[in-house]
């Protein structure tokens, strides 16, 4: 079984989705049930019904701009437990996740070639207080592995187990993530003020969030918190107070930090063509080569300080 978490706005969109019935496109005829509504908690009635009880408990923490929680729970091809045992496996996810006080219906699908289980929950309760969010990939997981046990489904194994134990902590390549990575320390050392910093991360593409801390939003919306990428807020701007060969030692010693976790080549795995990464990734390194470069000291006495030490030297002999 394979568990995600969504966080949404919206119940129209959320509660739409899980109970709509798809057009079967390649007959091209009317829809296919193929939504079930199992299961209510805290709640009932038709799709209207159900959207406007949902907002109303929403309203009693009207500054949570994401009360919608979609659970998406997937089960392997050829696993088909029956309606008694999926309402209990919603109720168990429930239980796990801390959700079972609060507004949720369960829904199945089954226009594909294996069973989805679809959980839409209320993250206000009826207290006003919200469900966290906190560790969602975690606790899915550990749900996830429980309920295969329990219930006899299909094990999921993690692709870690096969590595070494000293390589299951690393963490996977982002070209996306280093690319943003790399442009964040050009900027650095490119800018002597947050200003000046934070006016370069925009002209290269990305939005600046600085709130407590700071977050990047690449063209792409891809989103990276400074501290995932290495620089928190308090780090930039502590390198930001630094002279350019302070910089260059800094980012010198983060990038000699990072490779002691770069996973081995030898390690197979797939390789990713050429033509699936960006045109500009591959000059980025050149980029930061370049001003990692050492300033160069030449061995040389201007011609006035040779000319003075030689007078000085006939004055010393008369």
């Amino acid at each position: 079984m394979i568990g995600k978490i969504i966080l949404g706005k919206s119940f129209r969109g959320c509660i739409g989705y899980v109970l709509e019935n798809k057009q079967d496109v390649v007959l091209k005829c009317g829809p296919v049930n193929r939504a079930e509504l199992i299961s209510f908690n805290q709640c009932f009635g038709d799709k209207k019904e159900l959207i406007r009880q949902f907002n109303d408990v929403r309203f009693l923490n009207p500054r949570l701009a994401k009360p919608v929680m979609h659970v998406i729970l997937s089960l392997a091809p050829g696993e088909t437990p029956g309606k008694t045992t999926l309402i209990t496996m919603a109720e168990d996810c429930a239980k796990e996740l801390g959700f079972d006080k609060h507004q949720y219906l369960s829904v199945t699908h089954n226009d594909t070639d294996h069973m989805h289980l679809h959980i839409v929950v209320n993250r206000v309760g009826f207290d006003g207080k919200t469900l966290s969010d906190s560790n969602n990939y975690k606790k899915i997981a550990n749900c996830c592995r429980k309920m295969e046990l329990k219930y006899h489904l299909k094990l999921v194994e993690s692709p870690k187990r096969f590595l070494p134990k000293e390589r299951r902590n690393i963490p996977r390549l982002d070209s996306r993530k280093e690319a943003m990575k790399t442009d964040l320390r050009i900027s650095l050392l490119e800018s002597t003020s947050y200003v000046e910093f934070e006016s370069r991360m925009k002209q290269k593409g990305y939005e600046v969030i600085k709130a407590r801390g700071i977050a990047f939003r690449d063209s792409k919306k891809m989103y990276a918190k400074g501290s995932e990428l290495g620089y928190s807020l308090s780090k930039i701007e502590k390198v930001l107070q630094l002279t350019l060969i302070q910089k260059k030692l800094q980012i010198h010693q983060d990038l000699r930090k990072e490779k002691r976790l770069i996973p081995d080549p030898k390690i197979n795995r797939p390789e990713m063509s050429k033509s699936k990464l960006p045109d500009y990734l591959p000059d980025l390194p050149k980029a930061l080569e370049i001003l990692l470069r050492p300033e160069h000291e030449f061995d040389y006495t201007p011609h006035e300080l040779l000319e003075k030490k030689r007078k000085k030297n006939q004055s010393l002999h008369l």
